[in-house]
């Protein structure tokens, strides 16, 4: 007999099963809750299904292997909340911007955290974190500042603007290694009332904490 497939190969191609969008919004839940739970390395395409109560093959007939179905979940599951903020005026959008990440950070943190050490090893992997949790998020907290800048809120020379979107995410995950702990909707609103508003010479608005 032929050895056992593992889950980075793919079976024999099939005709791909007709799978809803909102079945398929809940495979892609089961995965990224799994991912949360467990890490990668545990992930299985067995689990998946057992989880979603889905026949592997079905699994396999739609995505072909694990880091597939994990790339389709992670783009399948975009939001976009940060795009919508408008308070007119460059502190209220970044404090409610804290908000928004803070909010959650409960469920993108333990996932960043999970993907992080597969990704180096998939650039596939790596490529969906960046396009589906981190780089949406930076262009959109880049856009508020951009913004400010525009309504002459912020210098165009400002050297802390250009970092604003940065020290936002990087302190999501620095946060739960040097405190043990999520930077939630109380922290990030901290954060950025105490450290990103006066590097960018804004007062925080009277009722923006």
């Amino acid at each position: 007999m032929s050895p056992q497939q593992t889950e980075q190969e793919q079976p024999p191609a099939q005709r791909r099963s007709k799978i809803t969008p909102e079945r398929a919004q809940e495979l892609y839940t089961a995965v990224l809750d799994m991912l949360r739970e467990n890490g990668y390395e545990s992930l299985t395409m067995e689990g998946v299904a057992a989880r979603s109560r889905c026949g592997k093959s079905t699994l396999y007939r739609q995505w072909g292997s694990k880091p597939e179905l994990v790339v389709a979940a992670l783009h399948g599951t975009r939001r976009g909340a940060l795009r919508k903020i408008d308070t007119g005026s460059l502190a209220g959008d970044l404090l409610e911007a804290a908000r928004a990440i803070g909010e959650g950070a409960g469920r993108d943190t333990p996932l960043m955290l999970a993907l992080s050490h597969a990704a180096l090893q998939s650039p596939e992997l790596l490529c969906a974190l960046r396009e589906s949790l981190i780089l949406p998020e930076m262009a959109a907290v880049d856009a508020l500042v951009r913004r400010g800048v525009e309504r002459g809120e912020v210098a165009p020379d400002n050297p802390a603007a250009e970092f604003v979107s940065a020290q936002l995410l990087g302190v999501m995950r620095a946060r739960p290694m040097l405190a043990g702990t999520h930077a939630d909707e109380s922290y990030l609103v901290r954060f950025v009332a105490g450290a990103v508003l006066p590097a960018l010479g804004l007062d925080a608005p009277a009722s923006g904490s």
